[in-house]
């Protein structure tokens, strides 16, 4: 478990790589491990109020209801369930303060235009609103 890193890690990367290549060089500016917004965001639009994580499979419970039974030890079971209330109150607090909040699982990275995409949806709502 001590070996498991919080940043920095290879979906983070691929994420930051998404980023810099569809967003940076349109003049998007974005902050990494924003410590001001809770949950520390992945990448954070500070302008746009927009935070983006990228969760692993395992650890936040992708298809969990699936695969519950499979898992070891109860330890796991309670950990997991414990990092996906994590997440929801994440949410919550976040979207309470204005964010909007994008949730990407580690797997879609593998189509960067599909990540973009939901990016781009998430910008485009947040510029729609400030109009209003």
């Amino acid at each position: 478990m001590s070996r498991i890193r919080n940043r920095d890690t290879n979906p983070e990367k691929k994420l930051l790589a998404i980023v810099k290549e569809r967003f940076f060089k349109k003049g998007f500016r974005y902050r990494r491990n924003y410590k001001n917004a809770k949950g520390k965001p992945d990448i954070a639009f500070l302008k746009d109020k927009i935070a983006i994580f990228v969760d692993g499979a395992f650890w936040h419970g992708y298809r969990y209801k699936k695969w519950i039974h499979e898992l070891p030890k109860k330890y796991w079971q309670g950990k997991i369930l414990r990092n996906i209330g994590r997440d929801r109150e994440t949410n919550h607090a976040l979207k309470e303060a204005g964010w909007r909040v994008v949730r990407l699982w580690e797997h879609e990275l593998k189509n960067p235009s599909k990540v973009a995409e939901k990016i781009y949806k998430a910008i485009k709502a947040s510029h729609g609103q400030k109009r209003r």
